[in-house]
C-alpha cells in the first residue's frame, strides 16, 4: 500500500470584530465594514470552504485594549480592536451556513470553568457533525483580569498549571458519556444506559467538578484542540494536548528549528509527531502582476496603520504600558525584564531587521505584516513561497491571516488555491467525516 502524499493544512484566521490581526484592515478602501452582521461571517466562511480550507478559526480577547496609558481611548479612537463579539453565536451561524469546513474558537482556561467550556464545545461539535475546534489560551493581560474581578493576571507558571488541570477536567467531561450510552428505545422507555454515563469526581488544586457532562460524547470523541504557546511551558503544553499548533516565526530557519523542536516534544510526550500540525500565521498579498502585489503591500505597510493603534495593541499583547516611551526609544534590558513577552518579540524583530530595535519597530511589527511569513506576488509567486516553507519542513501548512476582509480571502481562494491544488499541495475536497479525520489525512 502506498502512503498518501503529504498536503498542507489550511486555516483561515479570523476575529469577530472590526479588524483582523492587521490593525489597519478596517481602513482599506474595499474592506467590508459589516462586522456586526452575521452575513459578514458566513460569507467569509463559505469563501474559505469553497477554497477547501480545513478550518475557519476565531481569535478572542476578553477586554478592550486598555493597558496603553491605562485607557481604552486610543483603542476606541483608532479602531485598535475595540469590538469583540461573543464567539458562540458567530460559530453557530457559520455552522448553519456551511457543511464541511471546521469551525474553531478561542476560550480561556483562566477566566472560564471546565464544565462551561466542555459543554460549549461538545454542543458545537454535535451541531456541526464533528467540526468543532477549541483554541486553548491562558490569557495574559491585566485588562482581561479586571473584567473578571481581579486586579492582575496570574503568573506564567500558574496559568499553565491551571491550564493543565483544566484540560484534564474538560477531557474527563467529554468522556463521561461512553460512545454507546444513548439507547433511545421508545418501546421500553429507556433513554440511556446509566452504567455508561459517569460522574468524573474531579478534585484538584484549581477545580472541583462532579460531572457528568449534560451533552453526550462529541462526534470527534474530543473536539480538535488548538494551541499557540511559544514559551518552553507553552510548547510542553502543546506537546501534551494540541492537535494543531500555531506559530509566529518570522523566517525559514527559525521556523525549521521551531518545527523540529515542537515535533521532538510531541514524541517525548508519547504522541505521534505526525498527528500534530504545526502552522505559522502568514499573510498573502496577491496581485495579477508582481508590481500590483508590491504596491498593495506598500499601502498595507505604510498607509493604513496608525502608530497609536499599534502601541495600544502592543501594550495589550505584552501587558506593558508603552505610553511611558517615545517611539524612537531603544528596547532596553529594563523593558525586557518588565514583560516576559517583550524578549521573544524583540529577538524576532531583531532577526528580521538585522539590527537593534526601537519601540517603533515593535509597534510596526505588531500592527503591520511583519509578525510571520508574508508571501507577496502573483499567484504562482505566492504558491512557490508557500511550497518552499512546506516542503523544507518549516511547517505542515498555514494559518492565513487577512490584510482586509473579505477581499484578502476571496483573492487567495480565486487566484492561489487553484495553483496549490494543481500541484497537489492542498485538498480538492474534504476527505474525512469530521475535522479530526480530515486533519489526519493531511
Amino acid at each position: 500500500m502506498t502512503s498518501q502524499p503529504r498536503r498542507m493544512t489550511m486555516v483561515g484566521f479570523m476575529q469577530a470584530g472590526n479588524v483582523t490581526v492587521y490593525s489597519g484592515s478596517w481602513r482599506y478602501p474595499s474592506a467590508d465594514l459589516g462586522f456586526l452582521d452575521l452575513d459578514y461571517y458566513t460569507h467569509i466562511a463559505r469563501t474559505l470552504e469553497h477554497g477547501r480550507f480545513d478550518m475557519v478559526f476565531f481569535d478572542d480577547r476578553l477586554a478592550m485594549p486598555g493597558v496603553y496609558g491605562d485607557s481604552v481611548a486610543d483603542a476606541v479612537r483608532y479602531g485598535a480592536r475595540p469590538v469583540k463579539l461573543d464567539l458562540t453565536a458567530v460559530l453557530g451561524g457559520i455552522i448553519g451556513a456551511t457543511r464541511d469546513i471546521g469551525v474553531g474558537a478561542t476560550y480561556s482556561t483562566t477566566y472560564f470553568d471546565p464544565f462551561h467550556v466542555a459543554r460549549t464545545f461538545a454542543t458545537l461539535d454535535h451541531l456541526s457533525k464533528g467540526r468543532a475546534a477549541w483554541n486553548v489560551v491562558t490569557s495574559i493581560n491585566d485588562s482581561e483580569a479586571q473584567n473578571f474581578g481581579l486586579k492582575s493576571h496570574l503568573g506564567h507558571d500558574e496559568r499553565y498549571d491551571r491550564a493543565h488541570e483544566f484540560m484534564e477536567a474538560v477531557v474527563a467531561l467529554w468522556e463521561s458519556w461512553e460512545a454507546d450510552a444513548l439507547v433511545l428505545d421508545r418501546e421500553s422507555g429507556i433513554f440511556a444506559d446509566p452504567d455508561k454515563v459517569h460522574e468524573i469526581r474531579h478534585e484538584g488544586t484549581w477545580f472541583t467538578v462532579r460531572g457528568p457532562l449534560t451533552v453526550p460524547r462529541p462526534p470527534q470523541g474530543r473536539p480538535t484542540i488548538l494551541q499557540a504557546g511559544s514559551s518552553g511551558r507553552g510548547r510542553e503544553f502543546a506537546a501534551s494536548w494540541a492537535d494543531v499548533v500555531f506559530t509566529g516565526d518570522p523566517g525559514l530557519e527559525v521556523a525549521r528549528t521551531h518545527y523540529r523542536d515542537q515535533k521532538d516534544r510531541v514524541a517525548a510526550a508519547g504522541r505521534d509527531p505526525g498527528s500534530v500540525k504545526i502552522l505559522p500565521m502568514a499573510y498573502a498579498v496577491v496581485g495579477e502582476t508582481r508590481d500590483i502585489a508590491l504596491e498593495k503591500e506598500r499601502l498595507f505597510l505604510e498607509r493604513y496603520v496608525h502608530p497609536l493603534a499599534s502601541l495600544a495593541l502592543l501594550s495589550e499583547l505584552l501587558n506593558y504600558d508603552f505610553a511611558k516611551h517615545d517611539l524612537d526609544d531603544p528596547v532596553t534590558a529594563e523593558m525586557i525584564e518588565a514583560s516576559s513577552g517583550i524578549r521573544g518579540l524583540a529577538e524576532g524583530v531583531r532577526a528580521h531587521l538585522g539590527r537593534e530595535v526601537t519601540v517603533r519597530d515593535l509597534a510596526a511589527h505588531r500592527a503591520t505584516l511583519l509578525q510571520g511569513p508574508r508571501f507577496v506576488g502573483t499567484p504562482v509567486d505566492v504558491a512557490d513561497q508557500m511550497q518552499e516553507w512546506f516542503e523544507t519542513e518549516a511547517c505542515d501548512g498555514f494559518v492565513l491571516a487577512a490584510t482586509h476582509l473579505p477581499g484578502a480571502f476571496e483573492e487567495f481562494v480565486r487566484m492561489v488555491v487553484p495553483v496549490l491544488q494543481e500541484r497537489g499541495l492542498t485538498q480538492r475536497d474534504y476527505a474525512g467525516a469530521t475535522l479530526r479525520e480530515n486533519l489526519a489525512r493531511a
